[in-house]
């Protein structure tokens, strides 16, 4: 950031006072600016056996497989946001179950958050989506996986779906995690 949203004036990067941590700070009109956390809301879309996955059509990860997820917006709920990424990226209509998956990226200043979900519906690929279809577990595509937050959020369904219960999972994924993933965070 070099110039203060609020009066236009040259910002800089110090711990403001009484803080912990550095801003961008406006010297001029006195606003701090504080960037926090994206969160990133989506589904876990279930049909009978099988899981829908969305292959993307935008980068980052064009070409590899993943839920559908994306971007909470302003004034919408986490629900609102799943249930509208879902709409988007693959033409599909859920019914939301529980919170399922809690996922902190402090290294990318993400957080996701996967509800499980029933489809309701048909479904089709979006404009963000490549091709969408329905896998069963040993069709998974494990190693074209977009996103390192995807697989641990399957493997969790997976392992949970032999016991029939579905407790909310939280973790984190950092740099050095990644390593044990296809994909990158």
């Amino acid at each position: 950031m070099n110039f203060c949203s609020q009066c236009g004036n040259t910002v800089r990067f110090a711990v403001p006072e009484g803080d912990d941590r550095p801003r961008y700070l406006c010297d001029a009109c006195g606003t701090i600016h504080y960037q926090n956390p994206r969160i990133v809301a989506g589904t876990l879309p279930v049909s009978g056996t099988r899981v829908l996955l969305c292959k993307r059509a935008i980068s980052p990860r064009k070409g590899y497989w993943t839920l559908p997820a994306g971007y909470m917006e302003n004034a919408e709920t986490t629900e609102q946001a799943a249930t509208r990424e879902t709409r988007e990226e693959a033409c599909a209509e859920v019914a939301l179950a529980n919170l399922y998956t809690l996922i902190d990226l402090p290294h990318i200043n993400q957080v996701y958050m996967i509800f499980r979900a029933e489809l309701t519906g048909g479904f089709n690929a979006g404009p963000e989506s490549l091709e969408v279809a329905l896998f069963e577990e040993h069709e998974i595509p494990w190693d074209e996986l977009a996103f390192p937050t995807i697989e641990q959020t399957l493997r969790h369904f997976y392992a949970d779906r032999v016991r029939h219960e579905y407790p909310l999972h939280i973790s984190a994924i950092n740099p050095e995690d990644r390593e044990r993933y296809a994909g990158s965070a």
